[in-house]
C-alpha cells in the first residue's frame, strides 16, 4: 500500500514539472515597459517622456488658441486683449513646429484638448467683462506653469537632439507667456502651486559648510 501511494506521489510529482516546463517554454519572455517605450531614431533614443512633451505642447496649443481668439471679444481690458493675440499667434506657431517634429519621429499627436482644458475652455466660452479677464489671466499661468516643468525637465535630460532643441523652444514660449499674463496684473500668485520643498541637508553636508564659514 505505502509502495502504491510513493508511486503515485512520485507520478504526480513529475506532472507538475513537467507542466511546469512547458509553461516556461510556451509563454514568451517578459518585456521591460520602459524598453517597450524606448525607440532608436536618427536623432538619437526617443523615450516616453520625449513623446509626452510632444503631445502635451500639442493640447496646450488646442486650448490655449481658442481662449485666446475668446479674448477678442469677451475681454474687457484692452491688456488682456493683447497678451490673447499674442499667445495665439505664438500657439499657431508652435503648434506647426509641434507637428513637423512629431512627423519626423513619428509621434502620434492627439486632435483635441484634455478632458481639464475642455472644461476650462468652456468655463472661459461662458464668461465675459472682467470676470474672463480674472479667469483667463489665472487658468492660462497655472496651465503654464505646470507645462514648464514637463518642458524643463525633459530639456535637461533628453538623449534626443530634435527634442532637445524643441524643447529649448517651448521653454522660450512658455516663459514668454507667463510673462506676458503676469503683465495683466490679474494673476493671483497666492493661488499658484508653491515650489517643492528641498529635503533637509544631511548632517555631514552640514558639518563642511560650517567649517567653511569659519
Amino acid at each position: 500500500m505505502h509502495r502504491l501511494l510513493r508511486g503515485e506521489l512520485f507520478m504526480l510529482g513529475g506532472f507538475v514539472l513537467a507542466a511546469a516546463v512547458t509553461i516556461v517554454l510556451v509563454m514568451p519572455p517578459s518585456i521591460d515597459p520602459a524598453a517597450a517605450q524606448f525607440s532608436e531614431t536618427p536623432s538619437g533614443p526617443l523615450t516616453a517622456a520625449d513623446r509626452d512633451l510632444l503631445v502635451k505642447v500639442r493640447q496646450a496649443g488646442l486650448w490655449e488658441m481658442p481662449v485666446g481668439d475668446y479674448a477678442r471679444t469677451r475681454a474687457e481690458s484692452q491688456r488682456v486683449k493683447e497678451v490673447g493675440r499674442l499667445i495665439m499667434e505664438d500657439h499657431q506657431k508652435l503648434d506647426l513646429l509641434t507637428r513637423q517634429v512629431a512627423k519626423k519621429l513619428g509621434v502620434a499627436l492627439p486632435d483635441e484638448p484634455n478632458a481639464d482644458q475642455q472644461r476650462w475652455m468652456a468655463q472661459l466660452a461662458a464668461e465675459s467683462g472682467p470676470a474672463f479677464d480674472k479667469d483667463f489671466a489665472n487658468l492660462l499661468r497655472a496651465a503654464h506653469g505646470k507645462v514648464f516643468t514637463v518642458v524643463a525637465g525633459v530639456r535637461s535630460g533628453t538623449r534626443n537632439s530634435e527634442i532637445r532643441k524643441f524643447a529649448q523652444e517651448g521653454i522660450n514660449f512658455v516663459m514668454r507667456h507667463m510673462t506676458l499674463l503676469e503683465s495683466t496684473g490679474l494673476v493671483d500668485h497666492n493661488q499658484l502651486p508653491e515650489a517643492p520643498t528641498p529635503p533637509p541637508a544631511p548632517p555631514v553636508a552640514l558639518a563642511v559648510e560650517t567649517r567653511r564659514h569659519i
